[in-house]
């Protein structure tokens, strides 16, 4: 019997559009012989399932004490209680990435595809996961942590941090609110404009390397060669090449980029790229697939930040990333759904 899978997808934040994308690419890729697949779209308080096809689409809402739905007698198909074995979580931003929709699930006993509440809340919050991370010896960027009723002096940050330097939101993902300052004009308005984004800001040392991304997921202890649905996934390393001053919308989502995979890095990096994406992994607790990046100088790997509901689009990272480990998407979707 083929189990319901909720495929969870909208949200709140700026990257609702990317969110859109991510569901629409997974739905295609999910096993339709072993799963039934609802597409639940949300966007504040408003919680529907969207079945049928498009433009004669049927919207039914979802039952917050339990996150199930029925389908109305007078569909000809209904009058039944529609429950879901899982939830496939494809929202990038708040709720699905900062800990607030998982906590909804914990509380009504649903599975998911995603890490604990716990550990979303820590990972969406940059300079609290940085902080955590640091004590575990992972090496990053210096950075200095603003809330938005601070009072700042711009001479001091430079003083500090020198120049160029990044100044980005706190929470939330890397493609809104970010700026590369390279000017000492430049930094008040760039604050400005990540203040936009969140009430707190992180403005962090330029380190001039590589930019390197790494798709990460463990389910057991097997390999992912293994017939079985338990793996250790050693996906490859992606480069990342912008046209822009840095990797951001436009680069992701509008092709202004090269994503090398594997990236051109000798096989030693490599390997130590990989397995300190693990051990972050571990030392954070997470679960499904995260992805972590990092500006690589020399022999230097230096942690940017934790991405725990990656885009899913047909040209985002993970997914190439999966393919070029010699899976395809439906594989290891098999795999994350467990």
């Amino acid at each position: 019997m083929k189990k319901n899978i909720a495929l969870v997808y909208g949200g709140d934040s700026s990257e609702y559009e990317v969110s859109l994308k991510s569901g629409a690419h997974v739905a295609q890729h999910i096993d339709s012989e072993r799963y039934n697949v609802w597409e639940v779209m949300m966007r504040g308080a408003e919680w529907w399932v969207v079945a049928g096809p498009d433009g004669d689409s049927k919207r039914y809402p979802v039952d917050k004490a339990d996150f199930s739905f029925v389908i109305p007698a007078e569909s000809g198909i209904g009058g039944t209680r529609v429950r879901f074995w899982k939830a496939f979580v494809m929202i990038h931003g708040t709720p699905g990435e900062d800990g607030l929709l998982q906590a909804y699930f914990e509380m009504v006993g649903m599975p998911f595809t995603t890490s604990p509440a716990s550990v979303s809340l820590l990972t969406f919050n940059k300079y609290a996961c940085k902080c955590f991370l640091r004590d575990a010896g992972v090496q990053m960027a210096r950075e200095i942590f603003l809330r938005n009723t601070d009072v700042y002096n711009t001479f001091d940050i430079i003083a500090k941090l020198g120049l160029p330097l990044f100044v980005k939101p706190n929470s939330g993902g890397s493609s809104f609110g970010v700026t590369k300052v390279k000017r000492p004009e430049e930094l008040a308005p760039a604050i400005a404009k990540a203040f936009e984004e969140d009430d707190a800001i992180l403005i962090e040392e330029f380190i001039d390397g590589r930019e390197m991304t790494n798709g990460v997921f463990e389910n057991g202890v097997k390999d992912h060669g293994d017939d079985s649905p338990g793996g250790l996934f050693r996906l490859p390393v992606t480069e990342i090449v912008s046209d822009n001053e840095f990797f951001d919308y436009e680069a992701k989502y509008m092709g202004a980029s090269q994503e090398i995979c594997p990236a051109p890095i000798p096989v030693e990096l490599s390997n130590r790229i990989i397995d300190l994406s693990h051990r972050i992994y571990r030392h954070l607790g997470c679960r499904g697939i995260v992805r972590v990046d990092y500006i690589v100088r020399g022999g230097e790997i230096f942690f940017l930040e934790i991405n725990t509901v990656p885009g899913m689009t047909e040209m985002s990272l993970v997914p190439q990333q999966v393919r070029a480990a010699g899976l395809t998407i439906r594989e290891f979707i098999n795999h994350l759904l467990g």
